[in-house]
């Protein structure tokens, strides 16, 4: 199992004990209240699945993220995690005090306020997601982000809690229970998609070679159009039940916003994986991408900077279910011609269950299907 991201995992949850001392000692602090996605960095900051930040990143480390893809340290680090407030409340903060970060007038974690700076939403949005096109929702979000950016280490006082927390696991926890189940390699799995086919290939194909599998649902807000958690988790959970073996699945949700960044956030996934325990990540088509903003492939290429990563990723680019072959196969196996193949495609699969039908059986297994076709919008609005 490869060491996290940086050495050494990292932990900044109060202890049960002291967490009651810890949210009366916010109760008297500066208070910043956050939103849900910065509620849910601030939670895998202190867990460790950010490893290794310990807090919000200064304004040395943006601008090393932004132009080096790297942390001051040389460090790979390809996503700025920054913690963003309006001018006014920034002038309500003194560095070098502590405050208390709030999320639904609840405490959730306190901060020592190492800094606090500007930052030019232009240059953030352009490198970070490689255009300036309000039509990606990267772009509008660095737009609606208060000017200020705070930077410090944070202690976790409340875990967040949600809906699907049964399928919740720390990195400390993915990595005691791989350890359990006598896995030395595994290879992690992101998604924001019910799985059709073309991801089970994927998954049981890398499976062949490692001792696991980690399916890793991405849980949070997602554009318009993207399927709904709830329905994502239920599709894993009957295709794990009816195609894999018990022993060498495991799925646990990652609380995230997408950031859709394309190439960038795939290798800041990547690193997420490693945190969990992964030795490999799989990297498909497209990955992280939105509209086309990003070629097929070049996530893959972007992995070619990053030698020193310590997760191997695995590819995978085109594969399709050909009808002559009976099953899914790829260019370099099937000699058929494309009239014999249904290529997997996230819109057409999408379009299919709008219009109340259900995919051919070469996209989707039947049992995936019916749970999706159970809800009458599996869509997020």
């Amino acid at each position: 199992m490869p060491r996290p991201h940086g050495g050494k995992l990292v932990n900044r949850v109060f202890k049960e004990k002291d967490r009651k001392n810890a949210a009366n000692v916010a109760a008297k602090l500066e208070k910043v209240e956050v939103s849900k996605a910065l509620a849910t960095d601030t939670e895998n900051i202190a867990k460790g699945v950010f490893s290794p930040l310990q807090g919000f990143i200064n304004q040395e480390e943006l601008e090393n993220v932004l132009n080096y893809k790297r942390l001051s340290n040389d460090l790979a680090w390809t996503i700025p995690i920054v913690l963003d407030v309006s001018e006014e409340k920034a002038k309500a903060l003194k560095e070098g005090n502590d405050l208390a970060l709030y999320f639904q007038n609840e405490p959730l974690a306190l901060m020592h306020l190492e800094e606090k700076y500007k930052f030019n939403k232009e240059e953030f949005a352009e490198k970070t997601y490689g255009t300036l096109d309000m039509a990606h929702p990267g772009v509008t979000k660095t737009k609606n982000m208060g000017n200020i950016l705070l930077a410090g280490k944070i202690d976790l006082i409340n875990e967040l809690k949600g809906p699907y927390d049964r399928y919740k696991l720390s990195p400390m926890e993915t990595r005691f229970l791989f350890k359990e189940k006598g896995w030395r390699t595994i290879v992690g799995f992101q998604t924001r998609n019910p799985p059709h086919l073309g991801h089970e290939y994927v998954q049981k194909t890398a499976l062949t070679f490692v001792d696991g599998v980690f399916i890793n649902p991405v849980i949070g807000r997602k554009k318009k159009g993207d399927f709904k958690d709830e329905v994502i988790l239920k599709a894993y959970d009957v295709l794990i039940e009816n195609y894999y073996l018990k022993d060498r699945a495991v799925m646990s949700i990652l609380p995230f916003e997408m950031r859709y960044a394309g190439p960038r956030e795939a290798i800041f996934h990547a690193i997420v994986r490693k945190n969990f325990g992964c030795t490999h990540f799989i990297i498909g088509r497209d990955h992280a991408g939105v509209g086309n903003y990003y070629g097929p492939y070049e996530a893959q290429e972007l992995f070619e900077e990053f030698p020193d990563l310590g997760i191997p990723p695995i590819f995978f680019k085109s594969f399709f279910y050909c009808k002559k072959c009976g099953g899914v196969t790829n260019e370099k196996a099937c000699p058929h011609s494309e009239k014999e193949h249904i290529i997997f495609s996230g819109t057409k699969i999408r379009a299919t269950f709008s219009k109340g039908e259900m995919p051919p059986k070469g996209l989707m297994r039947p049992e995936v299907s019916q749970v999706i076709a159970k809800y009458s919008n599996p869509f997020v609005e």
